[in-house]
């Protein structure tokens, strides 16, 4: 899977630039179909597209800690909008049909938010004041709940994958019913137009009703803890789906398309909104079946689906080149990037441990066996926060890392194990995966040599059952992201909603906080740099390679375009059509 999204956090969307993970799951059939073709009223047609992704759908709140992940953004793209989305190349774009956005103001760092005036829930009830001060609430980190963490900490009432960005902001000032909001910082935010993105802003009368609060913006701003609760309760689990199950009366759009009916293990169906008030979308209906990747080459060939977004690999590609001229095929590099995440809970909280690990993890052959097929250019990645396509990369690289773990050294790392053997290490990832399982086979042919006993602990169920439950010594996942410098914040920071390893350094925390009040280039790689070689010397994590974007559609459909962001395929999907024909 790959973890991930939109907003500051981490693709995990939430704040700002936020990553999300990235994963894939089982080819598990469902219906079939190609693209059909009609007329509708208000520009859009009645045709049905059907495109492909290797993961079912889990909760229509995308948000939170547990539940973001890229297999929610691609049916929520444009299910739930926002101020701003990526854009074709990736980067921050503003939403102007949804809303305006406007600083008004360096010190203190304004910015005004305006919702189109027409702008409604699918439900018909108005968008505006109560969704901005809901969203900055779930987010910001300012609301405690009586449970307590490892520490004796208090853990937040609401759950997020990040608060970078909006734990600086102080309440939305507005009052209910209001469709403009003003929000000012504390301190200057350098991706304060990364905030309020699509898919951000959940529908608060929903939330409200449910939790039984009658005023949400008292409740918040006068923070009566027994209706936060209720509130953050509601928030964090009310909008986790059940299979095949499409809760209507909670799941209001406010993009284009709404969710219509879902198949459990098959199919998830998108039909246009009714109640949109931008551009009518161009085709009537989108469906998004669940199909391994190793499978939808031919699902294309057959016609069955017209888009297929697989994670790449040779076997998959020869197989979409063999499919011929009534294919398009896109490939490019993304704001993706596999890595090694160490569970800081465990015995990897030792670093020799972890230093002896990555001198046997052999990176350049991962990328030589199973990335260069895909893309004779691959390199083996050596930065967190800067992918090797990105300006900027090799003075970061420069800056912090020494190349020791460029290739495997056995030897060291038998030094620095003092001699032990049988050192068991489960690596964990979302299954299937070949290449995954594959990448897992050249690490345990290469660490057991060392004193590693490497096991194959891949599962279905890895990001729920696995990653956010710290059963893991090892995590083997891809985080998605975006060029925004606070993409990253919180998944190396103490406490990060997307710090899945519970890795923790003061340096660090201080060095973020640097970085995301910058605003100048030149200073925010400087002090990734440095951000960097912290992370190098602790071996935080272990990054292996930058994604090769991989995506075909067929050519009976016009709009699918590749686009490096977190959005994956489904990015454009209300400009997707049947092509008209000659």
């Amino acid at each position: 899977m790959i973890t991930s999204r939109r907003a500051t956090a981490a693709l995990a969307v939430l704040a700002g630039g936020a990553l999300l993970i990235s994963g894939c799951s089982a080819d598990r059939g469902g219906s079939t179909g190609g693209a059909s073709s009609g007329s509708s009223s208000a520009g859009t047609s009645n045709a049905t597209i059907t495109v492909a992704h290797e993961q079912e759908f889990n909760s229509y709140n995308n948000n939170t800690a547990d539940q973001n992940a890229v297999q929610n953004t691609v049916v929520l793209n444009n299910v739930l909008g926002g101020f701003w989305d990526f854009g074709p190349d990736g980067g921050v774009l503003d939403d102007k049909e949804f809303g305006t956005v406007e600083k008004t103001s360096d010190d203190p760092l304004t910015v005004k938010y305006t919702f189109n005036d027409k702008a409604v829930w699918s439900d018909g009830q108005a968008l505006g004041c109560e969704d901005m001060v809901l969203a900055w609430a779930a987010n910001s980190g300012k609301f405690t709940s009586q449970e307590k963490d490892e520490n004796g900490n208090p853990l937040s009432g609401f759950s997020s994958a990040g608060t970078t960005g909006y734990e600086d902001m102080n309440i939305p000032q507005c009052k209910a019913g209001d469709k403009t909001v003003t929000v000012t910082y504390t301190k200057v935010f350098a991706d304060w137009a990364g905030m309020f993105g699509a898919g951000s802003i959940m529908p608060a009368h929903i939330v409200a009703k449910n939790a039984g609060v009658s005023d949400l913006i008292g409740a918040i701003t006068n923070n009566t803890s027994d209706q936060v609760a209720a509130l953050a309760k509601f928030y964090n689990t009310g909008f986790i789906g059940k299979p095949g199950t499409v809760d209507k009366d909670n799941w209001p759009s406010s993009g284009p398309y709404m969710i219509d009916s879902w198949q459990a293990g098959q199919s998830i169906t998108l039909k246009a909104n009714p109640k949109w008030w931008g551009t009518p979308a161009k085709t009537g209906t989108i469906v998004i079946r669940f199909i391994d990747a190793t499978a939808q080459a031919q699902a294309l060939a057959n016609g069955e689906i017209q888009v297929a977004r697989p994670q790449p690999a040779q076997d998959i590609l020869k197989q979409l080149q063999a499919i011929g001229s009534s294919v398009k095929i896109d490939q490019g590099d993304e704001y993706t990037f596999e890595h090694l995440d160490f569970n800081f809970q465990g015995e990897f909280k030792d670093a020799n441990l972890r230093k002896a690990f990555a001198l046997c993890v052999p990176r350049q052959q991962i990328v030589d066996n199973l990335i260069k097929p895909v893309n004779e250019n691959a390199t083996v990645l050596n930065s967190r926060y800067k992918l090797a396509f990105q300006e900027g990369y090799q003075q970061v690289v420069q800056a912090s890392y020494a190349g020791q773990y460029d290739q495997p050294n056995i030897e060291q790392a038998k030094q620095l194990l003092g001699g032990k053997t049988g050192v068991t290490v489960r690596v964990g990832y979302q299954t299937p995966n070949q290449r995954r399982t594959d990448e897992v086979s050249l690490i345990k042919a290469s660490c057991d040599q060392a004193g590693f006993n490497v096991e194959d602990a891949g599962q279905q169920d890895f990001f729920g059952n696995g990653l956010a439950a710290g059963n893991f010594d090892v995590a083997l996942f891809a985080w998605s992201g975006s060029p925004l410098v606070s993409s990253s914040a919180s998944t190396y920071v103490t406490g990060g909603g997307n710090n899945n390893g519970k890795y923790s350094n003061p340096q660090v925390d201080q060095l973020t906080a640097t970085l995301l009040s910058q605003t100048d280039a030149a200073q925010q790689d400087q002090t990734i740099g440095q951000i960097e070689k912290v992370l190098w010397d602790d071996v935080a994590t272990l990054p292996i390679f930058t994604f090769p974007g991989l995506q075909a559609n067929s050519t009976e459909v016009t709009g699918p375009a590749f686009q490096p962001a977190q959005s994956q395929q489904t990015w454009n999907d209300n400009e997707w059509a049947v092509a008209q024909k000659s």
